[in-house]
């Protein structure tokens, strides 16, 4: 093929194409890839179903346990260590109870009514076995004794159920001159505040009741019944 002239369009013919089933491809057609076959693996489909099956389940379990709520017996009033446990003390509520936590179930609402808080209880705690007492105070090897104190010799911050106590003699009646005749509470006696009246009786006084060891039982009330008698706060209750 001789070039061509000078100012004249140069347009290649297409030539052959490539061979197509021992054939060659006709001149102009364009050529054609041949399809791979298309390669199926049973395997790998039938993974990736367990995997997503797997997966339902897994979620199905997992909401299954935290929306697992149970019906417990909550604490709606205040309750002080060693006091009864009323009707109106204590209420149902639903609670996702999570394992190991060992909450006092709903149906046992009537055996809890009646029995001792062995710790002090308040509106919204959960009951367990651990708030409940067998005895009401006071325990073996105490005893409980009343005084009565004008409010006067009271803390302006208020005496509670817990707290603990030093109860002194005093040199003589409340408010009045000293007397001659010995004390009858030699030493200071620990103690710790079991109850405490809601207000002054008829005669002026509050009552606090005091638990104290057997030993100084019968000291600390002869003591007591003179009116010569105080409280020093050593430790609030928590």
């Amino acid at each position: 093929m001789s070039a061509p002239a000078a100012g004249t369009a140069f347009h290649p013919q297409p030539g052959p194409g490539p061979a197509r089933d021992g054939a060659r491809w006709p001149a102009g057609e364009p050529a054609r890839l041949a399809r791979l076959p298309r390669r199926r693996r049973p395997g790998m489909i039938a993974l990736a179903i367990a995997l997503i099956g797997a997966g339902v389940l897994g979620s199905v379990a997992l909401y299954t346990a935290a929306d697992r709520r149970a019906a417990v017996l909550v604490a709606t009033a205040n309750v002080p260590a060693g006091g009864v446990i009323a009707a109106g003390d204590v209420g149902v509520a639903s609670v996702a109870a999570g394992p190991g936590v060992q909450l006092i179930p709903a149906a046992q609402l009537r055996q809890v009514i009646g029995q001792v808080a062995g710790t002090a209880l308040h509106p919204g705690m959960l009951l367990t076995a651990a708030e409940l007492g067998a005895l009401r105070p006071p325990g073996p090897g105490q005893v409980l004794v009343p005084l009565g104190l004008r409010p006067s010799l009271l803390p302006a911050s208020g005496l509670g159920p817990g707290d603990r106590v030093l109860v002194v003699a005093t040199p003589g009646a409340q408010g009045q001159p000293g007397s001659s005749a010995p004390p009858a509470l030699i030493a200071p006696v620990a103690g710790v505040v079991e109850a405490v009246s809601a207000g002054p009786d008829a005669d002026g006084y509050v009552v606090v009741d005091v638990i104290v060891a057997a030993a100084d039982g019968a000291a600390l009330a002869e003591q007591a019944s003179t009116g010569q008698v105080a409280l020093i706060v050593t430790r609030r209750a928590p």
